[in-house]
């Protein structure tokens, strides 16, 4: 009993000095990491916890527009291939959208048209196009304001020549580490942290911003900040006021904040469902045109969609950029295979939300269930 009781009381001691040293050494995120994620059987981010974090409403539209339903809607069933994929990557919606109708829309593991699920990454596209309404608003000047005009932090040595446009378009050169599955990087950091603003903004560069691509959640958060500052409001109730309820969304979304009223997490985190998420797929295949009103300028949309640096095809301004049968396209893309994939050319959308994704075994920067997703998809519009 004794020697239970002496072991008992270290555990106890050792638990504590743990803990002390969490805080000491400022990794007291990685408790709020613990208990989120491990306590709820996860090893990173996960669809519906957005429950376990703050979040900021971004509010529905009060003249909601439904999507129309096609007249051979849902009469084509998944293809044994792609029902295989679902079922291995936990798929939990899937939408085809073709010439503004839904076409197809299946929901697994009792998700339905409604429920919600984080968007993570997807997020950055939004955030790009609360960049674009800031400047066609006249409240940031271009692309080529510096961000030491909002954050003078950022008015010395090489952060001194970076813009909003290469924050939007990854090419910083900040000092990051973009890196998921890692407790102890930067990108753990700043999804845990309860204050998130001293993070970003003692983010240095280490290379010449404006120069090459390189993906940084940390982007896209000091992006938002800078608008945030530029449009006086939190970018929740922007989003909202641009775009949300001009698309005339059906539902409410939430966007995690690092504490209660706080900052978005604005490199991700958006929760709502897979419908409303593809009204953004529509804005930017309309070319910024909502029911034939100007949601945003059609030249911010053009350049969005397009490569910055021609060593980097795959990002734009916001959004990733492809080819599938020599046919162009791009797509809002998040953490685990949250996609919103446009193909202009056959006006085609395509959702999907899920639990998993397929890992890239080579130095292609596009995950392979994508183009599985897209090969059956066609396959199924082949059989219409």
């Amino acid at each position: 009993m004794k020697k239970l009781k002496k072991t008992l009381v270290g555990l106890v001691i050792f638990i504590g000095v743990l803990i002390l040293s969490l805080y000491i050494f400022k990794k007291d995120y990685l408790l709020r990491a613990v208990r989120i994620t491990y306590f709820n059987g996860h090893t990173t981010a996960f669809l519906d916890d957005y429950k376990y974090f703050d979040n900021r409403i971004i509010q529905k539209s009060n003249q909601p527009q439904p999507w129309n339903l096609a007249k051979d809607y849902n009469l084509v069933k998944p293809t044994d291939r792609l029902e295989q994929l679902h079922k291995e990557m936990g798929t939990v919606a899937f939408l085809i959208i073709k010439n503004d109708s839904i076409w197809n829309e299946n929901y697994y593991d009792n998700y339905s048209k409604d429920s919600k699920s984080n968007s993570f990454s997807m997020a950055k596209s939004i955030v790009t196009a609360s960049l674009g309404k800031a400047i066609m608003e006249g409240k940031i000047k271009n692309l080529d304001q510096k961000v030491g005009d909002f954050f003078p932090e950022f008015k010395k040595g090489k952060s001194a020549q970076m813009t909003v446009g290469d924050l939007a378009s990854m090419s910083s050169g900040l000092d990051w580490d973009e890196s998921y599955y890692d407790p102890f990087s930067i990108t753990t950091q700043a999804y845990f942290d309860e204050n998130l603003t001293p993070v970003i903004l003692g983010l240095k560069s280490i290379q010449e911003p404006g120069k090459a691509y390189k993906y940084l959640s940390g982007n896209t958060q000091l992006l938002a900040m800078c608008i945030e500052k530029a449009v006086g409001k939190n970018l929740a109730d922007y989003v909202s006021e641009s775009f949300w309820k001009p698309l005339g969304t059906e539902s409410d979304a939430f966007w995690q904040t690092d504490k209660k009223d706080g900052m978005v997490k604005a490199f991700c985190c958006i929760a709502s469902n897979a419908r409303d998420f593809a009204r953004f797929g529509k804005l930017y295949l309309q070319h910024g045109k909502w029911n034939n009103k100007t949601i945003l300028d059609s030249a911010f949309v053009a350049k969005s969609v397009r490569p910055r640096f021609k060593e980097s095809p795959q990002y734009g301004y916001g959004w990733w950029l492809s080819q599938y049968k020599n046919k162009q396209l791009f797509y809002m893309r998040g953490h685990l295979g949250q996609y919103v994939i446009v193909i202009p050319e056959d006006q085609l959308i395509i959702v999907r939300l899920g639990n998993k994704e397929h890992k890239n075994t080579n130095t292609n920067p596009h995950s392979e269930d994508l183009f599985v997703y897209l090969d059956e998809s066609y396959k199924m519009l082949g059989k219409n």
